[in-house]
């Protein structure tokens, strides 16, 4: 389970440290993709597997399921750590995420989400006043 917030940069050449925390439930290589609120997801190979078997039962009759798969899977790719624990991100995805320098990495249960810093700060503080009214909502939880 991925869980946890960690701040780092992406250097010139587009490398950014996957946090230790990260590393051993992601593996050598995984899967990251365009997600949802211009971050970027990132999958271990077998959580995507099973988020593929998902996605392929979507009905392709459907204009929306077609575009969501197409505009989900046509930003996948593999990427693998270096030894120094760094991944290179594709010049597509650090565009359609606005990942210029800083950036935040969460853990998000079975995924991790890059975010620019910027848009990271901003969601959560535009998010933060109304989490109790989504909890509210959407959770059923005896905390």
């Amino acid at each position: 389970m991925f869980m946890g917030e960690y701040r780092h940069t992406v250097d010139d050449k587009g490398r950014l440290i996957v946090p230790v925390k990260f590393r051993e439930s992601l593996g050598h290589s995984f899967i990251i993709t365009r997600g949802l609120d211009h971050c970027l997801f990132a999958y271990p190979c077998s959580e995507w597997t099973q988020l593929e078997q998902k996605l392929k039962t979507l009905p392709f009759t459907k204009a929306d399921a077609r575009k969501f798969t197409r505009f989900f899977f046509s930003g996948a790719c593999e990427v693998d750590l270096d030894k120094q624990g760094r991944i290179l991100l594709p010049a597509n995805l650090r565009d359609y995420a606005q990942l210029k320098k800083d950036c935040v990495i969460i853990g998000v249960s079975t995924r991790i989400e890059i975010w620019c810093k910027d848009r990271w700060d901003d969601y959560y503080a535009s998010s933060e006043d109304s989490f109790n009214e989504i909890a509210e909502s959407i959770v059923d939880l005896d905390l």
